[in-house]
């Protein structure tokens, strides 16, 4: 049927362009480099979080071309730019959504300066290249070019540059979602989260982000009483805290699969060799589950955390002097929770695991996510299916982040959003050119490839056929 349904979707691809103009691609490729290069440019990390400059860039790009455009904040050194090119409405829009913040850097450990989207080997480096630029800059560039192409839609392409992505949503899409939904609610959304692995310059597949965990804060507080060093006591609030951390580090938490990450173990088996494919399909049979598992942990932690909601134990704070025994001492967890645990109970059950009635365990804030999970039944996987095929040809693995996205509050509002993203060298995050890296990188090559994908996933979903 995924067949089928793909065939289907190229021919009315391969229909629509036939109706429509197709763009000079030469010249969308020099136009995309200049545009994600001018992005790349503007500072915009977050904290300390001003992203007005690239907004205002991105505004004027859009303005020039006759698209209707605003910006839209809670603060105004903060703006989101949103855009819309109205279709005749036999169908609910399509939202094209990238983030205009960046993390923060060191800029004494890169290469090259940092803001300064430098060109090297066929490679742009700079802060932004892989999150969030280069999804901002195709969707940009597929704005103006179905607005220049005089594309005839059949629902609204809505673009939204939103701000504060990287931890502070209130000025992004919790803005927009609480204040704007009107004028961004849609059927589908395009955004980050997933993207295309490549092994030595060889594409393997594609992840498209269906859902993903939900970040929350775990505070454990450990009390004891206080004392001298020089007279050990069983109370010491530093060593039952070291135990309960040991306890829930320990603590196999449950496997459970949703429908994402059922179809992702299941694909990845199809591409895999014999003894991982064997591997991966014995994580779907409860019976055979445990030894896959056991493997994951030890040599793939990110398939053990797709598996269940995970824990890990990151920041310890205790004592104040050598020789004082604390009456206190404090642990945070980063608890990543599967979208339909119980949050409450998974509470009582870290309680149990650490059985200590002296430690407390309570939730402490974080900029955490609501629940929502995007369907792989819907035309718009299907076209992003098809097209992977035909850009990369390789298989889509429909994927669960384990981080999180701003479209966990677009699809708790019903919206169904799926993560796409450029192809990237998995060796790169390894050698320090990922995403959050210090010498964050993009090939040239597959930043044009990226357009031309998005391109056709959006004519597919959006133009009159």
């Amino acid at each position: 049927m995924r067949q089928f349904i793909g065939f289907i979707t190229l021919l009315l691809t391969a229909s629509v362009l036939a109706q429509n103009g197709q763009p000079d691609w030469s010249q969308v490729e020099v136009e995309t480099l200049e545009h994600f290069r001018a992005l790349l440019q503007f500072d915009t990390s977050d904290p300390p979080g001003r992203e007005l400059p690239a907004a205002e860039y991105l505004r004027e790009v859009l303005a020039a071309e006759g698209i209707a455009v605003e910006m839209l904040g809670l603060d105004a050194e903060r703006p989101n730019v949103l855009a819309r090119l109205e279709g005749n409405g036999d169908k609910r829009p399509l939202l094209l959504m990238a983030h205009t913040d960046v993390v923060n850097v060191d800029p004494d450990k890169w290469t090259f300066p940092p803001f300064s989207a430098t060109v090297d080997d066929g490679y742009v480096y700079g802060r932004g290249a892989v999150d969030d630029k280069d999804n901002l800059t195709a969707a940009l560039m597929v704005m103006l070019e179905l607005k220049r192409q005089n594309i005839s839609l059949e629902r609204d392409v809505i673009f939204l540059a939103e701000s504060g992505e990287e931890g502070s949503t209130q000025y992004g899409i919790e803005f927009m979602v609480n204040n704007h939904f009107d004028k961004i609610d849609a059927e589908f959304c395009l955004a980050e989260g997933g993207g295309v692995v490549r092994v030595n310059r060889e594409v393997q597949y594609a992840g498209v982000q269906t859902v993903e965990k939900i970040p929350y804060r775990v505070e454990l507080v450990a009390t004891g009483v206080a004392g001298h060093g020089s007279v050990p006591l069983q109370t010491n609030s530093v060593v039952r805290l070291a135990k309960a951390v040991a306890a829930i580090a320990d603590w196999r938490t449950p496997v459970r699969l949703n429908e994402t990450t059922a179809a992702y173990f299941e694909r990845l088996a199809s591409i895999s060799p014999a003894a991982a494919a064997e591997r991966y399909l014995n994580i779907l049979d409860p019976a055979k589950a445990a030894e896959s598992d056991e493997y994951f942990l030890a040599n793939e932690p990110r398939h053990a955390s797709m598996l269940r909601s995970s824990l890990s134990p990151n920041i310890f704070d205790a004592g104040y002097r050598i020789n004082v025994i604390p009456s206190q001492a404090h642990a945070s967890v980063d608890f990543r929770a599967l979208p339909d645990e119980n949050i409450p109970q998974f509470l009582e059950e870290i309680r149990r695991i650490i059985n200590d009635p002296a430690i407390d365990v309570s939730l402490g804030e974080r900029n955490t996510r609501p629940p929502g999970q995007a369907s792989l039944t819907t035309v718009a996987f299907a076209v992003i299916e098809a097209n992977v095929n035909k850009h990369y040809g390789v298989i889509t693995l429909p994927t669960m982040s384990t981080g999180a996205t701003d479209m966990a509050y677009l699809r708790n509002k019903g919206i169904q959003c799926y993560g796409i993203g450029p192809a990237i060298d998995r060796e790169d995050a390894a050698l320090g050119y990922g995403a959050h890296s210090d010498q964050e990188r993009i090939l040239i090559s597959e930043l044009h490839r990226f357009v031309r994908f998005n391109w056709d996933v959006v004519i597919a979903l959006a133009a009159v056929k």
